[in-house]
Formats: C-alpha cells, structure tokens, sequence
C-alpha cells in the first residue's frame, strides 16, 4: 500500500507540478505547494525521528526533558516538573497530529468554510447555532478558575506553538499545502472546543423532535409500545438489586407535559452507535489476584487515529495511556497505582423547548408570567473565495435558538431552543489530570466528580484490588417523560428544576459477582429512585459480556482478549430463530433450500468466511426496512423501532405495522419474511454475479478506516476486520473499535494496547497504518510503565538541556 501510494504521489508530481500554483477554480486550493518536489508531499513523509534540539526553544523549558520514541513511535516524555512536562506533550502531539488538531477544533468553531468555501457553510451553522463555541467559552471559564490546572493546560498550548512556530512553509504538514493554508497558534479555549467536539460526539445524538412527530401521528399508547424506555431482558451496568443509601431528591411535574406539534426539520445527528464496551474483574476471579481492566472505545475509523499514545513521567508519577491530539495528559490509561477506562453513559442531557416570543423582533419571550429578554449574537462566517455570511442566533436562558425560519431555510420553525448540558461550564480537563496522578479509589472518585458531559461510565482497577464503575455525568433532574418530547419554553415546570447530586450517580465498588461491565446499555434496575432516559441504548454487546464473565474463571489476560474480539452474533441469535421458525421452508427449492440450511446450521459466529452472517444480516436488513416503512418519510423526520423490540414483535400475530404502505393488499408478518428472505436471495444472486464470487461476510462487509478529507490513497479500503455492529467486535464498515487497551494490575503494572493507526498523521510515514494490520488481526502490543534503556528498541533519544 505505501509502494502504490508514493508511485501514484511520483507521477502526479511529475505530471502537474507546473502551473499548479495558479487555482484550478476558484473554490478549489492550490496543489503546487503541496506537490512541489523539495517542500510538499515528499519532505513529510520522511522520517519523523530526526533532532529535536534543532526546532525547540530551549529557553521554553525549566530543566532537561528527554524524550525517548520506541520502535512504534510511541514517545515516553521525561520532565522534572509538570510545566515542562506538558509543554513537552504539546509540542510531541503538535509534530505528529497538528492538522488533526486544529481540523478538529474547526469543526466544533464552525470555520469549516474558511478553508473549503461555501459547501460546508450549513455545516458551520448549525455548530454555531448548536452552541459548541459557546459551550467552550464557559468551559474556559472554569478552567481558569482553577489557576494551577490553567498555567498547565497554557503550558501545553505553548508546546503546540513552539512547534508551529519551528515549522517554514516547505514544513507545515502535508493537508496544509493541499488545502493552501497555515495553521493558526493554539491556545487552551481549542483544548476547550476540542472536548465540546467529543461532547457532541458523544452526546449529541437525541430524538425528542421525532419523538413528539411519532407521538402526534400515532399517540402515547403505540409510541409506548414501539419505544418503551428500557428493554426485558437487559443487563444493566450497575448490578441488579443494589441498595441505594440516599434520600432521592423530588421534583414536580407538569400538567401539560409536552407539546403537540409536528417538526419538520431536523439536522444530522452523530452515530447513534458511538459507544464502547468496558469491563473490570477483581482478584478472585482472575489467574493470578491481579484485577483485569479492559476497554475498547467505539467511534469512527479515521486516519490519523482519534488517539495519540503516549507515555508521561516525573519525579511524583509515571502515566501511560490514550490521549486525544490537543487535550492534555492521559484519556484513558494506567499509572503504577490505577487503571481507568470509559465508555459513553447515554443519557439524554439535550431537551428542545418552543419559544413563544412577543413579536417577530424576538427581543422578547415569554416565561411564566414574564417576558424575559433574549441576547442576539451575530455569526460571521469567512467563506473561502466569497464575501462572509451573517447568521443571527437568538440567545433564551434555555440557550441558543437552533431551529427557526432562518434554519434549515425549508422550515416553518417558530424558535426551537436547544437546553444541553454540554452548555455549562465545566472542567473534564481535571477529571483526567486528577486521574492521571491518581493512587486509589478515593482519588478516583474526587477526580470524575469534576466530570459533566458527555456523560461516561468510569471504570476502575486499582493495584490494591479494589474494582468499580461509576456512571458520572451532570444529569438534570426530571420528571417521568421530562425531555422525551418537545418541551413547552413557556412553563417554568418544563425547566430542569435542579441536578441530581453527585453522591446518587451510580456506581459499584468490588461487587459480589467480582466483575463490571458496561457497553452504552441502561444503567440501573427499577429499584433506582430518578427517571433515566435515552433514546438509544445498547442491547446486545452487554449481554454477551456479561454471559461471558459470569461463567469465566481463573481468567488470564489472553481471555480478555478474546472477548474483546469476540464476533458472537447475538442480535441473530434471540431474532433468527423466530425468522426462520415463521417462514416455511416446504416452499423453497434449490439455492433457497441451501441458504436456509445454513441460515439454520449458523452457530451465530460473524467470522470473515463464512456466508451465513451474510446472508443473515441482509435478510434482516430487508424485514426490518419493510416491518417499519412506516417509518421512513421525506417530508418529516421520524425514527425507527430498535432492534430488540423488532425482535419482540416477530413473533406477533394480526401486527398492524406488518402491512406495507403502498401496496393494495394487507401483508402480515408471514408475507414480509417471505418476501424479504426472495428479496435476499436477489441480492445474493446479484453480488455474485458483479463480484464472481460466492458471497461471504468479509466479502460483503468490509471496513474502512479513511483519511479525515476521504483522500482513497491516504486510506485502507478494507481493513480485513471481522465483527459488527451490536458485535463485542464492534467493526463495521467504517465505525468500531478505534482503540483496545488491557491493564493487569499485577506488580508492576502490565499494559497491552493497539488501534487501528499509527502515531503519524502523515500519509507516506510508515508510522502512519503500521498498527492496523496487528490491529485486524487481534494482535496487541505489550506496554509498560519502565523507563527505556539502552537495550529496548529505541529510535530516538533527545535531552534538551536549557
């Protein structure tokens, strides 16, 4: 791959460096810089280990820092202090990542259009009208409340403009020439949008406008039935039948507790399935005593990695683990004393209010008996190659106005305000330094408490054997339904009336079944006194974790492993034999006959080469699409039933959904498994023919982990991963696990992590995918807290001497 790539980059270079300095459009940036011989492609992709003493100002540092890099890229960074230290990491992050970085951050300022003109001008709205700048601005704010956390996050910021600042054009990394600009000076307010990108992320997925259409078309007995709250048969975080020893706060509820209203617009929402799976067992449970801590984080496969790997040392404490490109310290990771890892909470923390303003001025809305005043605040928006654009956003107390006749241009939006947690200030930069110096449960628990969104399950291992997970978020505190629908911006009683106290956030400490798990499923059993609502959580992935270490014993880290890549369909399992049960098989013959048998022989093992994972999930794909095509509409935004309420509906009889829209005669559930399992028999026939081949799943699925602009030659295509959505193994076609880490808590501390990257951000290095072949093929790499020596594999050593 890294042949082809630099041959294909050799004759374009050959073929068009001339003239090229001249746009070809003019919404489409110069190549010339990018592809110039001894300035572009060709200067970044040589090798990153080169001397540092030459582009950093020493003068920058207190004492010596020495950075050693092993064989993988991966950068143990030294300091006496931790001011130096964290200058140190951002300058180390700023070297290999800084396009990413500030790419990023752009996304969440809405300054998208700067760059790439006006295409991605609805883009940047709607971030802004979102609020992510706004959220970052307050978070700032705490930040420098806190004065010692502040100058060190300033400190880390200085190291990312050392090295900008060491950097000549012929320098810049190799999308800047692409795309023909420079990067700007960092500064801890992008650290800020940096966490607000990952909050939307995380958190900004919700469906209370679709929810309120649903519930306006088919009323609260059907809604109820489709979307009930919680589902039977889950297997919740925290384990069942826990005695909660708190008084639980009470809160009054509305009499008009939603709107009734039709939306008609609504924006793209984040991946529903941007989650992870995490889990701890204790010392009785495991081979040697130790505690296991694994967590693998689910979000989307891109190059370069969401994640920089990297290992930080002083004279008080040693820390390895994940960071994020322009976030200071350790995400997630270990110390000689701790391990942590997390997984996304899933909680509703984003409710939608209708403003009711006074007159079309909207200086004004009513609140109770009030009107309150709105604060207006003007967008401009640079756009590449054409004159700015102006946006006004309304500001309530709620927070911003989102939805109005302005935006989306086809809506007859009144003012729909957007109410999100992510808003407040905060200071989740504490969480993980506090974690990162982190010796004990008690210190663990002062350091989530500073976390507020998103919402995270926190799980933890410590070296004295002590396991727990804590679902840690800022979570209003509603009444049942509160948030669920469209809220009435009118009535004081629709507002959150106050938060739950940190103290009752659950969470677990050294159970008596010796394990933990979560992996984005509801969090507690109904013996938890607050009302939990989200519109998606997880319903298969847990299960099967949880199956798996009830009935482990004596569990080494190769077990762990084991589960983390484990490919067992259990979607398939609980639906398939109800799909199968229901169509008759005495009418099926030849090719049909065949599929079925091995449809029915499948032990629900998702594996690469097999042909029944194929044929399942096209069969379900087709049923589920033809079961809920009510569902599916271009002139309002709706939203599907879940899986696992499909499931509970296929064995229903006189189903009214079953019947199609459009079709003269009334189908039942019978018609639609007979007709979707014909029609996956077609597309079975028909990619064999256009592939010549006999279908299987890794012929059928392939994952690709692309580069951020979706250049094909700076991304793998097909990764070769098994697995799936609602899989342990969570890879599909472009979305899975995008890191795997594994702690033994033994002493010392042994670490194993991989993820599907490399250290580099630039195309070209062989640091860039080097880590997604092992990755694919369920390899870790073996990691620790010891400082290197002369005969590890080290690539590079510097000290920088002041």
């Amino acid at each position: 791959m890294k042949v082809i790539r630099f041959l294909l980059v050799s004759i374009i270079t050959i073929a068009v460096t001339v003239g090229l300095n001249v746009k070809l459009f003019d919404k489409i940036p110069p190549l010339g810089a990018f592809l110039e011989p001894f300035g572009g492609f060709w200067q970044n992709a040589n090798d990153e280990i080169s001397s540092l003493e030459s582009i950093i100002d020493i003068n920058s540092l207190q004492n010596p820092v020495t950075i050693h890099y092993d064989q993988h890229l991966i950068p143990s960074i030294t300091a006496e202090n931790e001011p130096d230290l964290y200058f140190a990491q951002g300058f180390v992050t700023a070297r290999h990542r800084l396009w990413q970085m500030e790419m990023q951050t752009r996304v969440a300022a809405g300054r998208l259009s700067e760059i790439f003109g006006e295409s991605l001008l609805e883009v940047d709205r709607i971030n802004r009208r979102k609020g992510l700048a706004y959220g970052a601005k307050n978070a700032l704010k705490s930040a420098k409340e806190d004065t010692a956390l502040f100058q060190l996050l300033q400190r880390y910021a200085d190291g990312v403009n050392a090295y900008i600042g060491s950097l000549g054009k012929g320098d810049l990394p190799l999308e800047y020439k692409m795309l023909d600009y420079e990067p700007e000076l960092w500064s801890p307010y992008k650290s800020m949008l940096l966490l607000k990108y990952m909050a939307d992320m995380l958190s900004g997925y919700e469906t209370d406008l679709e929810n309120t259409n649903i519930l306006k078309i088919w009323g609260k007995d059907t809604f109820d039935l489709l979307f009930p709250d919680r589902n039977i048969g889950d297997k919740p975080i925290i384990p069942t039948n826990h005695q909660w020893d708190f008084e639980p706060m009470t809160v009054p509820e509305a009499d008009d507790n939603y709107i009734d209203a039709l939306v008609s617009s609504v924006y793209n929402k984040p991946d529903p399935g941007n989650g992870s799976n995490n889990w701890v067992v204790g010392p009785d449970k495991t081979a040697d005593g130790a505690p296991i801590l694994a967590n693998d984080m689910h979000l989307p496969l891109n190059l370069p990695s969401i994640w920089f790997l990297l290992k930080l040392n002083t004279p008080q404490h040693q820390v390895f683990g994940a960071s994020i490109p322009g976030s200071m310290g350790v995400i997630a990771g270990f110390n000689d004393s701790i391990a942590w890892g997390m997984t996304n909470a899933k909680r509703d923390v984003i409710d939608w209010y209708k403003i009711n303003f006074r007159d079309k001025k909207k200086n004004e809305y009513q609140y109770g008996n009030q009107w309150l005043k709105t604060q207006k605040v003007v967008e401009k928006f640079e756009i590449r190659a054409e004159e700015p654009f102006y946006d006004t956003v309304v500001y309530t107390h709620y927070g911003p106005i989102v939805y109005d006749e302005n935006y989306p241009s086809s809506s007859n939006l009144e003012g729909y305000a957007m109410k999100w947690i992510a808003h407040e200030p905060s200071n989740e930069q504490k969480t993980f330094y506090l974690l990162n110096n982190g010796n004990n449960y008690q210190d663990y628990q002062q350091a989530i408490a500073y976390y507020q969104c998103p919402a995270q399950n926190f799980v933890f291992a410590a070296s004295n054997k002590d396991i727990a997970i804590h679902v840690q978020g800022k979570f209003p505190l509603k009444w049942p339904q509160q948030g669920k629908y469209l809220l009435n911006g009118s009535n004081p009683l629709h507002e959150w009336q106050s938060y739950i106290p940190f103290e009752h956030n659950p969470g677990s400490l050294n159970p008596e079944s010796g394990h933990l798990s979560s992996a984005n499923q509801y969090p507690v059993d109904s013996l938890y006194p607050y009302y939990i609502y989200d519109a998606y959580y997880e319903d298969f992935r847990n299960r099967r974790i949880h199956e798996q270490l009830e009935a482990m014993q004596n569990i080494e880290v190769q077990d762990m492993m084991n589960l983390q890549q484990d490919v067992f369909n259990k979607k398939a399992e609980l639906s398939l034999p109800k799909m199968l049960n229901r169509l008759d098989s005495n009418t099926l013959a030849g090719r049909s006959i065949e599929v079925y048998q091995t449809l029915k022989n499948w032990d629900y093992m998702t594996s690469l080469n097999k042909a029944a994972p194929a044929y399942y999930e096209i069969w379900w794909k087709k049923l589920y699409n033809l079961l809920w095509d009510e569902f599916t509409n271009d002139t309002l935004p709706l939203r599907q039933p879940e899986a696992i309420n499909t499931i509970r509906f296929l064995d229903a009889e006189n189903f009214a959904f079953a019947d199609v829209v459009g079709t003269p005669q009334k189908e039942n559930l019978d018609d639609l498994l007979r007709q979707s399992f014909a029609s996956m028999l077609d597309s079975i026939s028909t990619w064999e023919e256009t592939e010549t081949q006999e279908i299987s799943w890794g012929g059928l699925k392939s994952t690709a982990i692309q580069h951020l602009l979706k250049i094909p030659s700076f991304s793998i295509q097909d990764a070769g991963v098994a697995g799936y959505r609602n899989i342990v193994n969570a890879n599909s076609e472009n979305h899975g696990a995008s890191i795997r880490i594994i702690v033994q808590m033994s002493n010392p501390v042994k670490g194993w992590v991989i993820y599907p990257g490399g250290q580099s951000g630039t195309p070209g290095s062989k640091y860039y995918d080097n880590l997604i072949a092992p990755w694919a093929q369920g390899d870790y790499l073996p990691v620790s807290l010891a400082q290197p020596t002369t005969d590890e594999n080290i690539l590079f050593t510097q000290t920088l001497n002041p």
